[in-house]
C-alpha cells in the first residue's frame, strides 16, 4: 500500500496556497515527492473556475475574487471551512473525482450528516438533500492534480448568498453545524483525511509543512 503524505497547513492566504501547490505539483511530477494531501483554511475569498461566468460574481467586492484554472464554477472559502488539496497522480479524472466524493460522503456520514452525491456534472460535490455541503474542483497537468475540495464545517454561510454559488441559481449551501453536527473543524479534518486515504487505498502518513519544503506564512 502506497503512502499518502498528509499535511495540515493551518490558515493560508489563497494565492500563496496556490503558488505552494504549483511548486509541490512539479516535485510530485518529477518523483521528488510522493502524492500529497494538503489540509487548510483560507481567509475570506471567492474563487472562480474555468466555467465561471460574470453573472455569478458578487456586485459588491467586499471580499477578494481570485481567478483559477480549476474545474467547476464560482465558490467561496472562509474560516471554518475545511479545504483539501490533493496533489496526486490521476490516471482517470472522472474516477478520481468520484472517489473524492465517496470519501467526503463517508466522512460526513461518520460525523452524523446524511450526505450523498447527485447525478449530473452540474451537481458534482456532496449534498444533504438539495443543500450543498461540499464542493470539488481540480486541475490536472501531466497527470497530477491540484486544487481539490471544500467542506463547510462551521463557517459563515452568508457570503454564498451574494453570488450564484457553483453556477446554480437558488442553490442552498449548508454546513455540518447547520445540519446539527457538533463536530468542529479540527475533528472533521482528521476524519476527512482518514476517509480520503481509505477511499484511495492509501496509507496515511502525517508530515509537517517543513517536511515538504517552504512553509507558507499564516494568514
Amino acid at each position: 500500500m502506497d503512502d499518502l503524505w498528509t499535511c495540515h497547513l493551518g490558515t493560508v492566504e489563497y494565492r500563496e496556497a496556490a503558488a505552494f501547490q504549483e511548486g509541490l505539483r512539479a516535485r510530485v511530477q518529477s518523483g521528488e515527492l510522493p502524492d500529497l494531501l494538503l489540509l487548510l483554511e483560507h481567509p475570506p475569498v471567492y474563487t472562480t473556475g474555468r466555467r465561471s461566468e460574470a453573472a455569478e460574481l458578487p456586485l459588491s467586492r467586499d471580499i477578494d475574487v481570485v481567478e483559477t484554472e480549476r474545474g467547476g464554477k464560482l465558490t467561496y472559502h472562509g474560516p471554518g471551512q475545511l479545504v483539501g488539496y490533493p496533489i496526486m497522480h490521476v490516471p482517470n479524472v472522472r474516477a478520481f473525482v468520484e472517489t473524492m466524493e465517496r470519501a467526503l460522503v463517508q466522512a460526513l456520514v461518520e460525523a452524523g450528516v446524511p450526505a450523498t452525491t447527485r447525478e449530473g456534472r452540474e451537481f458534482t460535490g456532496v449534498w444533504v438533500g438539495d443543500r450543498k455541503i461540499g464542493s470539488i474542483g481540480i486541475h490536472v497537468s501531466r497527470r497530477v492534480s491540484m486544487h481539490g475540495f471544500a467542506v463547510n464545517v462551521d463557517n459563515d454561510l452568508s457570503p454564498f448568498e451574494s453570488v450564484i454559488a457553483c453556477g446554480l441559481p437558488g442553490v442552498r449551501m449548508t454546513s455540518l453545524r447547520q445540519e446539527g453536527s457538533t463536530e468542529g473543524i479540527d475533528c472533521f479534518r482528521k476524519r476527512a483525511a482518514h476517509a480520503f486515504a481509505r477511499a484511495f487505498g492509501r496509507r496515511q502518513r502525517i508530515v509537517t509543512p517543513r517536511r515538504i519544503g517552504r512553509v507558507p506564512s499564516l494568514a
